[in-house]
């Protein structure tokens, strides 16, 4: 009879037993992961190229060996369901066997938003609650900032016009498409915030503006809580305007200038197209906003708004020096007859530099010049003090015609006249002089000879070198030979 208890007691202890790891088997805690809260600061996720890396720590039971763990943003709506983005991840750490912290970065294609969400999620499919900020906000926002800094708008024109009753476009600027980091318009994904006199123009985010009315306006990267000052364009002012009204055109010198270099830059008031003048009479073949110019007068330009014209005008005046010359542009003068030329000027100290077909003639440093010898001729005043300015004034001086048949044979170098002079009829744009050595070599290829060969030195050697000549012009053909001697 005790045998047979002893036998009942283990046949319910081993069932006992049995129903105990049952039972435990089926609590046991699944695998779970906990993030923890972002550091201070991190309300916000404000990358670019400047900055971009960023750290979360987590907590992590009971997942089996070989287990990996990655970073995952919601959609830009908050949403887990669809179009999640894993961040990339630049370096993983282990402080200890049950946490992780993970450094990642926001990815660069990431459409920015204020409203994302991150969770961490294992390769076994186990996903964390969301991750809160440092403020305790589970929802927050998320930006790339392709592009940091100031742009333009409207083609870095600070004004604009147009006409009452039409509209015009206002673009973020792109001067250099091939340089991506040299205007906002090369990144596709970005957004924009328009604003007409500092108020927000709601629901417009593309990259171009459609305007109708006068204002200042402006535009900013839509970077949601990211967004800085920093990241603003130019600010343009649209005037409207109607038939003859609102065109102005600035001098970059001022006015008055001074008349030195290039000259300056005339700027009109930015149209579709333009039309200039100078004292009344049309600037043939300037089409352009802009024109350069050393010239005093008085500019008019003529601005087509598209749909309405406007005519901007300024008187211009320099404070230079003004400077004159008593000889005609072309002066005939005889064989050994020789002329006094001055030069008339209110420059301030003036040095004079005479030349004699682009050669500097030695010693002629005043305003007086006594002229012997045909060719061209030109004397470049200068003033060095006050407004640093130059003038130039240019003449030529001609031999006197023979008969048309009669054309010079001999050039002598050491004489008053150490060019070959042909007749004056040859000298035109319609006659061509062609110039050969004994050679065969061409020296000279000419279309309206300005009586100024030779320029450069003659090889005499042991003879005096011959030359042939061939004119071609409307007082027929003529050929030739010419002997240079000393």
């Amino acid at each position: 009879m005790i045998r047979k208890i002893t036998l009942s007691f283990t046949k319910y202890f081993f069932l006992f037993s049995f129903l105990f790891i049952a039972k435990s088997n089926l609590y046991a805690q699944a695998p779970i992961i906990v993030p923890q809260q972002l550091e201070a600061g991190l309300d916000r996720f404000c990358a670019g190229a400047s900055f971009n890396e960023y750290k979360a720590t987590f907590t992590y039971l009971d997942f089996p060996a070989g287990t990996t763990f990655q970073i995952e943003f919601s959609d830009p709506s908050g949403s887990f369901l669809q179009n999640t983005t894993i961040a990339r991840e630049i370096s993983v750490s282990d402080p200890g066997a049950t946490q992780k912290t993970i450094r990642f970065a926001v990815p660069e294609e990431l459409i920015g938003s204020d409203t994302y969400s991150m969770r961490v999620k294992s390769s076994t499919g186990v996903v964390s609650q969301r991750i809160k900020n440092s403020v305790g906000e589970t929802s927050f926002g998320v930006f790339f900032k392709s592009y940091e800094g100031a742009f333009y708008i409207n083609n870095k024109n600070t004004e604009a016009t147009i006409c009452a009753g039409s509209s015009m476009t206002l673009t973020v600027f792109n001067e250099t498409p091939g340089v991506k980091t040299s205007s906002p318009a090369n990144y596709p994904n970005l957004k924009y915030k328009w604003f007409k006199d500092n108020v927000l123009i709601a629901g417009q985010t593309g990259l171009s503006l459609v305007i109708n009315a006068p204002g200042e306006y402006y535009s900013q990267i839509e970077y949601g809580v990211c967004t800085e000052p920093n990241t603003s364009s130019n600010r343009v002012n649209v005037v409207s305007s109607g038939s003859g009204s609102a065109a102005v055109i600035n001098s970059s010198l001022g006015n008055p200038f001074c008349d030195s270099g290039t000259g300056t830059v005339l700027t009109a008031t930015s149209g579709n197209t333009y039309k200039w003048f100078k004292d009344g009479n049309e600037i043939t073949g300037v089409t352009t906003r802009s024109y350069t110019t050393n010239q005093s007068g008085l500019y008019t330009v003529d601005v087509d708004f598209g749909g309405c014209k406007a005519t901007g005008s300024i008187n211009l005046s320099n404070n230079g020096f003004n400077a004159s010359i008593d000889i005609a542009d072309d002066t005939t003068i005889a064989e050994g007859e020789t002329i006094n030329v001055s030069v008339t000027t209110d420059a301030t100290s003036p040095t004079f530099e005479w030349y004699l077909n682009d050669n500097l003639i030695a010693g002629a440093t005043t305003e007086n010049n006594v002229i012997a010898v045909r060719g061209n001729y030109k004397v470049i005043i200068s003033q060095a003090s006050g407004c640093i300015a130059t003038k130039e004034l240019k003449f030529r001086v001609l031999g006197q015609s023979g008969p048309s048949t009669v054309i010079p044979n001999i050039i002598k170098l050491s004489g008053l006249n150490p060019y070959w002079n042909i007749p004056n009829e040859y000298k035109n744009t319609n006659t061509k002089v062609m110039i050969i050595s004994s050679n065969g070599d061409m020296v000279l290829d000419v279309v309206d000879y300005q009586g100024d060969w030779p320029q450069t030195s003659i090889d005499f050697k042991n003879v005096n070198p011959v030359y042939y000549y061939v004119i071609q012009g409307d007082a027929g053909e003529k050929k030739g030979s010419i002997t240079v001697i000393k």
